[in-house]
């Protein structure tokens, strides 16, 4: 029996319809960009595997840091404890991050750094003996499935059965190019009529990644981060996505000159190797918690909080961003999606192309226009693996987020069969 009818009779799989969705692919290696399935064929990853593979599959560094560590300690509590790595890995991200970023809280994945966000943002009202209950946010954000996260996501298909569960949010527009006077004049009436109850605002910078890879300005957040600090209210930078290098730079934030109060992070924190999330703050938001008051603790925690071997993992990826050659591959990468936006623009099947970094989306001109899910989707996703590349489009949007390990060829390869594609269409 293969591994994908075996999968099939005991796994529930995320994002799937179970009934319709057509068999898993079994993979059972991974090496640089690539992936092999239990036959021996091979997929080029063009998208990092859910966005979190930057350093490449089985990077020898990364399992050779994560081996040594299995063998020297998989885990200690972390509530009266500490451990040399996650001493480390806080030493090393606050010299990243941006300057006011005080303190680091691991957690587990993306969706528990919001959390941990959020908690801290609500809570640090209350320990100033503010009541400040509302959250702004943009229209279209994703920030992750657990419930404070859904609350601050957009209202759509993926909250839908929860809706009347989730906190009220206020939601503002993208400043995408056209609408940034809607969304600061949005942001400063909303102040006018809740400004006593404001506590913060999350955003995901520059790109707003499961909405379509819809991108804005630098220029347009600052503005709105101004109006915020103008008005006491905390900022949240949701980096899950966008940080690690995605964007040419080791954060969007470092676009920007009005720095966040609080950065959430995951995904290429550790090379695609390990679950572990991360939420940095500011000396002002610790300070709000640190206290003779046992009620002003900061009351979040997760069995795995600061698992060694995570962060083991998130070292050995810290020592790959330090080199000068991820950064040469980070530029090169960005300055060959340019030339291929160059190529597509004006074409008469694209709606839109967008790029920024390492990440590039192509926006189909559809019948049923945009949306997640276009019809289209399946019929894109089956000439992609049938080429040998893995695309996993959102709707109609087909994009590409490759590790940074891509070789040139190879990024080449799945430019090609995306021309191939849009020749078949027209």
């Amino acid at each position: 029996m293969s591994l994908s009818e075996r999968d099939l009779k005991v796994l529930w799989h995320p994002y799937t319809q179970m009934k319709t969705a057509r068999s898993p692919i079994g993979i059972v290696r991974g090496e640089g960009a690539w992936l092999y399935d239990e036959d021996g064929n091979g997929y080029l990853d063009a998208i990092s595997s859910w966005w979190v593979n930057t350093m490449g599959h089985s990077n020898p560094h990364i399992a050779k840091e994560v081996a040594e560590q299995l063998n020297t300690l998989e885990h200690v509590l972390f509530a009266g404890f500490t451990h040399p790595k996650a001493v480390e890995l806080a030493e090393r991200l606050l010299k990243v991050l941006p300057k006011n970023q005080s303190r680091i809280f691991l957690s587990d994945n993306g969706s528990t750094a919001v959390e941990v966000a959020i908690k801290m943002a609500l809570q640090f009202w209350n320990n100033k003996g503010q009541q400040k209950n509302k959250i702004i946010a943009f229209h279209g954000a994703y920030h992750g499935d657990t419930f404070g996260a859904m609350s601050v996501s957009g209202r759509g298909a993926f909250v839908a059965p929860f809706e009347s569960l989730l906190f009220e949010v206020e939601f503002i527009e993208v400043p995408t190019p056209g609408s940034e006077n809607a969304s600061s004049r949005q942001l400063n009436e909303l102040i006018e009529r809740e400004k006593d109850n404001l506590a913060a605002f999350i955003y995901e910078p520059l790109i707003q990644g499961a909405s379509g890879m819809i991108m804005y300005e630098p220029e347009a957040l600052d503005a709105l981060l101004t109006i915020c600090r103008s008005n006491n209210i905390l900022t949240i930078a949701d980096e899950v996505m966008t940080g690690f290098g995605r964007t040419g730079k080791y954060f969007a934030s470092e676009y920007m000159t009005v720095d966040p109060d609080i950065i959430c992070m995951s995904k290429g924190i550790t090379g695609g190797t390990m679950a572990l999330g991360a939420t940095s703050s500011s000396a002002e938001m610790y300070d709000a918690f640190y206290s003779d008051d046992k009620l002003k603790t900061f009351f979040h925690g997760h069995s795995y909080t600061a698992n060694p071997v995570a962060c083991s993992a998130a070292c050995a990826s810290l020592d790959l961003y330090d080199e000068e050659e991820t950064w040469v591959a980070v530029d090169r990468i960005g300055k060959q999606h340019q030339k291929f936006a160059e190529r597509l623009t004006g074409l008469a099947n694209i709606k839109d192309v967008r790029q920024r970094g390492t990440i590039i989306a192509i926006e189909l001109n559809t019948d049923g226009g945009t949306s997640y899910f276009s019809n289209i989707r399946d019929s894109i996703y089956d000439h992609f693996i049938g080429k040998g590349i893995i695309l996993r489009p959102l709707g109609n949007i087909i994009y590409i987020l490759p590790p940074y390990i891509i070789s040139e060829e190879d990024l080449q390869s799945i430019y090609d069969a995306i021309i191939e594609f849009l020749d078949n269409k027209a």
